[in-house]
């Protein structure tokens, strides 16, 4: 299907916004008037061949992406406490990654069933109607209440029919969104940036799942202010969800002769989690009185230094119970998790499977995983 003037003009919008230009930028890096390129970018006229290649070179995209029917956004839940710059050129790659898997799951004919819709639906709202709806999710996919998650993306791939994306943002305001059913989804998008800690990218998946458990009505793409509320209940969601109650208590009990230091640490990378997670569950429970503070003064006592600034307890103390936000910075995450801890891989075993059937080539596999070809083929060479 050929796209329209009005597709080709919201490509051209969409395709600006996410390069960070106003539209007079826009026109003159493209050597229109002002006048012109407002009318393009409002379907008003079509742009001719020398323009569409012009604006290809300005906006930084290609002259197809500019052409093709243009995609709805996602209906997804993407809120941050600042702006993001670009959050419409994300959204816009977020629903191509989507409708790449999706375009795998009709060639293999593998479609995973979501199985979680309508399961918080019979949970009266309370302070603790997330950690029971968490309970609810566990049961549901297999888990019995003393196993551990060991593999957060296979679990919610394999299991609940959930797709796991990974994205690359350089921010420390984003770290992930969800999208819900229809639009390719439901899905969790994962920012994978390396300055973010792995206890992060888990934990963002499992908080990602939250919103789409607890608040299955409340995914809009143009909404983007945070309700801290449903922060709170997605984050209290998330832990439970990674620390069953009774093995955590049991594994805290039984390192009850290591020091608070190593203590934490070791339970920590029990349930594969930050470590402010379980300062904040400790917190939470009345496991450890005033945690907080001796956390630092052993911290320090074991590294010479205090982690995240000595006023980090106090500052980050929750306004209510179950705000238990993890460390971002892997610069600040002692005894830190490697990206292997995190590997979604359904979308690569499907991208494997089609390359060695003959369905996809090498370069839509490449296309699909967002690698360069080179990588493509270095990987493929490496399939055992």
């Amino acid at each position: 299907m050929a796209a329209s003037s009005a597709d080709i003009g919201m490509n051209i919008k969409h395709a600006r916004v996410a390069a960070g230009l106003t539209q007079e930028a826009a026109a003159e890096a493209a050597g229109l008037s002002r006048a012109a390129y407002r009318n393009l970018e409002a379907g008003a006229s079509e742009p001719r061949a020398r323009t569409l290649l012009a604006l290809s070179s300005a906006l930084h995209v290609g002259p197809e992406q500019l052409l093709r029917p243009a995609q709805a956004l996602p209906r997804a839940r993407f809120r941050s406490l600042k702006r993001l710059n670009d959050r419409t050129g994300l959204l816009i790659g977020i629903g191509q990654q989507l409708r790449d898997y999706a375009s795998l799951e009709a060639l293999l004919d593998p479609r995973a069933s979501y199985r979680l819709a309508g399961i918080a639906d019979g949970i009266a709202p309370s302070s603790d109607w997330p950690i029971r709806a968490a309970q609810a999710v566990r049961k549901k996919l297999g888990l019995d209440d003393a196993e551990l998650v060991r593999d957060i993306g296979g679990l919610l791939e394999d299991e609940a029919g959930v797709k796991v994306l990974r994205t690359e943002i350089h921010s420390d305001a984003f770290f992930g969104l969800s999208v819900g059913e229809g639009d390719g989804g439901p899905a969790v998008v994962v920012n994978t940036w390396d300055r973010i800690s792995v206890e992060r990218w888990i934990f963002t998946a499992a908080h990602e799942l939250g919103h789409l458990v607890l608040h299955e009505q409340d995914f809009d793409p143009e909404a983007s202010d945070e309700v801290r509320s449903s922060e709170r209940e997605a984050n209290l969601f998330a832990s439970h969800l990674l620390m069953p109650d009774a093995t955590f208590r049991r594994e805290w009990a039984q390192a009850a002769g290591l020091g608070l230091y190593w203590r934490i640490l070791k339970v920590k990378r029990i349930f594969h989690v930050s470590y402010k997670t379980v300062l904040y569950r400790l917190d939470e429970d009345g496991l450890a009185p005033g945690v907080w503070v001796r956390f630092q003064v052993e911290a320090r006592r074991e590294t010479g230094r205090t982690l995240a600034g000595s006023d980090e307890p106090d500052a980050l103390r929750p306004e209510a119970s179950g705000w238990g936000d993890p460390e971002p910075s892997r610069a600040h995450e002692p005894g830190g998790l490697l990206a292997a801890d995190f590997a979604p891989d359904r979308r690569s075993r499907l991208v494997r499977q089609a390359i060695e059937e003959g369905r996809i080539s090498a370069s839509r596999g490449a296309e699909i995983l967002g690698l360069p070809l080179a990588r493509m083929k270095t990987l493929q060479s490496s399939w055992a």
